[in-house]
């Protein structure tokens, strides 16, 4: 943009200011450029020429100068005067005045900032902490004792938008900041991270604030000094929510797999002895309560079931009687037959719980498969390392050892009995506790409540050892 050519009254003005011994310039901040300078300010500036001057740029400002103008501009835009000590580097030499800044509207309409300035002498350590403060991107305001306002660099006012902002309007909690400027001019040491109210919304700074003396009256007041801190804030909030999470979904995941073995646990006895009644010989109405006890066990089961499934996906159960499949138990002829116990090994059945330990040599018992139970996962392991079996039939959830580590255990053993077959038999049949059975060694694994055909099943295709190992054997001859 070129320099526009001043009014007549503006050229009457500035004939007269030139007359003036000390530095006279008008600055147009939204064109970056220069309107009028007097001969001393020509000579300020290093510039043999008025339009010399005026055909410099200096809309290409550092973030901080660009501050430093807007708030000269905002302030002033009202008839207030600022004063101040600015340093300029004409031609790359520094060069520090108290300047008297204003704004004036020129005769076509435009405000622009009027500098007025006086040569300063300043101690360069001075000078140098001065132009530090006004460039440091840390955020330093000064108040007094009240929490008024007083001083506020470059930075602070970039992020408020004001330079007259009280303390306590800072922070989203004025009570949070009247408590941090009693403990400052207490004596203590304030550190905090606290919520604040920005001109770009909501932010976490970090706070600290320290009484020292103001320079101007002597008085004692607070320096803050301010640190952005939203983006670490966030991640750790973030990190706090996803472990969070995890904790609970661990602790629903614990839950669900408790709720499922203590249901289907008592389940397992109940189903399975009342289809052992159902096959028995017993009078025929012993058989029909028998079989009302069965149903009755599997409606109870489907519900268990569907509710632990419906747990697991996040899905709320609706309101309403739940659809109920009604079950028929199986023959137990449908299942094959399971190997002379005088021709083979026995099947050992670890389990902590009495019934179900009971049941399924009872069900084994039917089909002349001798079963040998153990209370425990070690109780188990021992019975390995002395016996000899064709299967082993493991509870999951027990005490001393459970099952995943006495599986593991059985794996690490030497020869034929550390390939011994294992099938898992437990309520916990979530998919990622499948996954850890398999990681360990474990081969199959019946849910409880066990069905009669299901058990004999497993125990018939498995007690004839693995289908890899059964295949390796007929290759060889």
């Amino acid at each position: 943009m070129q320099p526009k050519t001043p009014a007549p009254d503006d050229a009457s003005l500035f004939l007269a200011w030139n007359r003036l011994r000390r530095p006279v310039w008008m600055f147009d901040p939204v064109a970056g450029r220069g309107v009028y300078a007097n001969t001393p300010a020509l000579a300020l500036w290093g510039s043999d020429t008025l339009e010399a001057l005026l055909a410099r740029d200096f809309s290409n400002l550092s973030p901080a100068v660009q501050a430093r103008t807007n708030r000269l501009v905002q302030v002033t835009a009202s008839g207030d005067t600022v004063s101040e000590q600015w340093t300029f580097y004409p031609n790359g030499q520094p060069v520090t005045v108290q300047a008297t800044i204003s704004t004036v509207a020129l005769d076509d309409g435009r405000p622009v900032l009027l500098f007025e300035a006086a040569p300063v002498e300043v101690e360069p350590a001075e000078r140098r902490a001065v132009e530090a403060l006004r460039y440091a991107p840390t955020l330093i305001s000064l108040f007094h004792q009240g929490g008024g306002a007083l001083f506020c660099n470059p930075a602070a006012f970039t992020a408020y938008g004001s330079e007259t902002l009280a303390f306590a309007d800072r922070l989203v909690r004025p009570d949070v900041a009247d408590a941090l400027r009693a403990r400052a001019l207490g004596g203590d040491h304030v550190s905090e991270v606290c919520e604040i109210r920005t001109a770009h919304g909501i932010r976490w700074h970090h706070l600290v604030l320290t009484p020292v003396p103001d320079p101007v009256t002597g008085e004692t007041g607070l320096l803050l000094s301010e640190q952005d801190v939203t983006d670490r804030i966030e991640a750790e909030q973030a990190r706090t929510a996803a472990e969070q999470k995890a904790a609970m979904a661990e602790a629903r995941q614990q839950f669900l797999s408790d709720m499922s073995h203590e249901l289907r646990t008592p389940l397992n006895a109940i189903l399975g002895f009342a289809e052992v009644m159902v096959h028995d010989t017993l009078p025929e109405r012993t058989l029909d309560q028998a079989s009302r006890i069965h149903e009755a066990g599997q409606r109870l089961l489907t519900l268990v079931n569907e509710m632990i499934i419906v747990s697991d996906q996040d899905v709320i159960i609706p309101e309403g009687p739940a659809t109920v499949v009604q079950s028929i138990a199986p023959s137990v002829a449908d299942a094959p037959a399971a190997r002379d116990p005088d021709n083979g090994p026995a099947v050992l059945y670890v389990d902590d719980n009495e019934n179900n330990r009971t049941l399924v040599a009872t069900i084994l018992a039917t089909q002349g498969v001798r079963c040998d139970t153990a209370d425990d996962g070690l109780q188990g392991l021992t019975a390995v390392e002395q016996g000899d079996y064709a299967l082993i039939l493991m509870d999951i959830a027990m005490p001393v050892m459970d099952g995943v580590e006495a599986s593991r255990r059985i794996r690490a053993l030497p020869g034929a009995r550390g390939s011994v077959p294992i099938i898992a038999v437990t309520a916990n049949t979530l998919p990622e506790q499948l996954a850890t059975y398999a990681a360990v060694g474990i081969d199959d694994c019946l849910a409880k409540p066990i069905n009669m055909v299901g058990l004999l099943t497993a125990v018939s295709v498995w007690g004839a050892g693995r289908p890899e190992a059964t295949q390796e054997s007929a290759a060889t001859g």
